[in-house]
């Protein structure tokens, strides 16, 4: 062993952090981090958001909610001021 900050083992067998092999650690440890949705993530979120746009659109396509709907904008539009 030169003697080298490199070449010296801590007691767990790691080398200890430091130089070039330390910021590429650093480095890969940064990259790892997950800080977003991964595409699988998106593409679930994306399912979920589809299916609960069928959803609303068959309730306010509904018979009951299409007459309630008229009905609210047919009293607005003969309301007396």
């Amino acid at each position: 062993m030169s003697g080298h900050r490199s070449d010296v083992h801590r007691s767990d067998g790691h080398r200890p952090h430091g130089g070039r092999l330390g910021r590429l650690r650093g480095l890969a440890v940064a990259l790892r981090t997950d800080k977003g949705m991964t595409t699988s993530e998106y593409a679930v979120g994306t399912i979920a958001a589809c299916g609960f746009a069928a959803v609303l659109y068959k309730v306010v396509t509904s018979d009951a909610v299409s007459k309630g709907l008229q009905e609210l904008i047919g009293k607005a539009l003969d309301a007396h001021f």
